[in-house]
């Protein structure tokens, strides 16, 4: 409902960014989607099959009974359900795919805290988690439990029935004395807390929907940091989260892990795609076609993009997502948080990342389909970056400052643009920036168009 949505966004997130500090926030919000807690999408009733997106084994425009097709353009970025344990409650918040990760090999806790920080005054963050994950056994187990339960209805009238019959006091007390002793102590009070909170707020049946099979999962893949061997590390991640995943991720970008950026050279990078895409096709055959992408640092060099644009094309890589955080510090920052390490992501680097997609965009001829990633907080940001050249956006850090509510009104604004500028399908959209590059893919699309129409007609 409205009101959900106005509580969430108006009331909670305020509260939650004023009382607990980023880390402890991020995973009571992770808890409260997991719980099925977070506002469900709402409609703005106008979107249509235009909206579907298409990446895999078919271009754009091409034969859309075959690749990956993506129910809106929308999706949440790696980095929020890093272990896939709320997929579900996610994608009822309205996201067309939600990307899990970064996942590695072995457990690692990542880098010491305090490691997130808000920059409020700037609407950006800075993290310097370093992959800290539970591991491929553990999210394997999550992954197939989603997997199994996606097409199980929900039952809504469930929801929010229980009451607690605990005090504050006891909760703290459980907090402190129960759960695995090796188990993080700030994620075991996210998870009691929210348990407590919601167990507070009885609500009426939410009319969620019943099937959550229109949204694609993503699985990013990372290095572990002690890892000698990059390529192991992430073939093995193909090889045991494939059969679960709609796409692969081989990020290779984050600033958080000692050298992990220098995969992004030419050589290196060679090396790491032939070896992730020949994993990848040798996945069962009913997942040996999911497409494969790689995630990239928007603080590249032009010749480093070059390099990138002609790699992907020759390993036969299925997409790039640009960007992920920034180790750049603009001279627009004014919180005082602006000097910690570790990357930036959120508003101030949207234009660095749309500048990127667009210089990737022209390197590849279009031919390479992009998710753009920073910065995205509204249907506008959305859009400059389909005219940049993605065919998808993610969000995440946005939603810091614009609670969950931002996934509807991103498409809502989305839709509303594109129906102010005649544009009916999001490939009336995508490369708008790049003239020569764009009316060529028009013309193509006219002529599968046609061809297709008079197939039908001579059958």
């Amino acid at each position: 409902s409205q009101f959900y949505h106005t509580l969430s966004d108006g009331v909670v997130m305020p509260l939650v960014r004023m009382c607990l500090n980023p880390e402890l926030a991020h995973n009571l919000a992770v808890e409260a989607a997991k719980g099925g807690w977070a506002p469900t999408y709402r409609s703005a009733g106008r979107e249509d099959d235009g909206w579907r997106v298409q990446m895999g084994s078919a271009p754009f425009g091409g034969d859309r009974n075959r690749g990956l097709v993506f129910p809106n353009p929308v999706g949440l970025a790696a980095g929020f359900d890093k272990d896939g344990v709320a997929v579900r409650g996610l994608m009822e918040l309205g996201f067309g795919f939600v990307e899990v990760g970064s996942v590695t090999p072995l457990p690692q806790p990542g880098n010491p805290r305090p490691r997130m920080f808000r920059l409020t005054e700037d609407r950006a963050v800075i993290n310097r988690y370093g992959f800290n994950s539970t591991g491929l056994d553990a999210v394997e187990q999550n992954l197939r439990e989603f997997v199994e339960q996606r097409d199980a209805p929900i039952d809504a009238s469930t929801v929010g029935s229980s009451s607690s019959s605990q005090s504050l006091g006891e909760v703290w007390k459980q907090i402190m004395t129960e759960g695995n002793e090796d188990e993080d102590k700030a994620l075991r009070v996210a998870k009691t807390l929210a348990s407590y909170i919601i167990s507070l707020v009885p609500m009426p049946n939410l009319n969620r929907p019943k099937s959550t099979t229109s949204g694609i999962l993503g699985v990013n893949l990372g290095k572990n940091k002690t890892s000698t061997d990059e390529v192991a590390d992430y073939t093995r991640g193909i090889r045991q989260l494939g059969p679960y995943a709609d796409y692969l991720v081989v990020n290779i970008s984050s600033p958080n892990t000692p050298g992990l950026r220098g995969l992004q050279r030419r050589e290196p990078l060679q090396r790491l795609l032939d070896a992730t895409v020949a994993e990848r096709n040798a996945l069962p055959p009913t997942k040996s076609e999911i497409p494969l992408l790689v995630k990239i640092a928007p603080d590249v060099t032009d010749q480093e993009l070059e390099d990138i644009a002609a790699v992907v094309q020759e390993a036969g890589v299925d997409g790039v997502i640009v960007s992920n955080t920034s180790t750049s510090r603009p001279e627009s920052l004014i919180s005082s948080h602006r000097k910690e390490g570790g990357g930036l992501s959120g508003a101030p680097i949207r234009q660095m990342s749309t500048d990127c997609i667009r210089k990737l965009y022209g390197l590849t001829d279009g031919n390479v389909p992009i998710i753009g990633v920073g910065g995205v907080g509204s249907g506008h940001d959305a859009y400059e970056k389909l005219k940049a050249g993605a065919s998808l956006v993610e969000i995440y850090s946005m939603m810091v400052y614009e609670g969950p509510g931002a996934v509807s009104r991103i498409r809502s604004e989305l839709a509303d643009l594109m129906v102010q500028n005649g544009q009916r399908r999001l490939e009336d959209v995508i490369g708008l920036d790049h003239e020569d590059i764009y009316w060529k893919k028009r013309e193509e699309r006219m002529k599968a168009e046609r061809s297709a129409e008079t197939v039908i007609v001579e059958e």
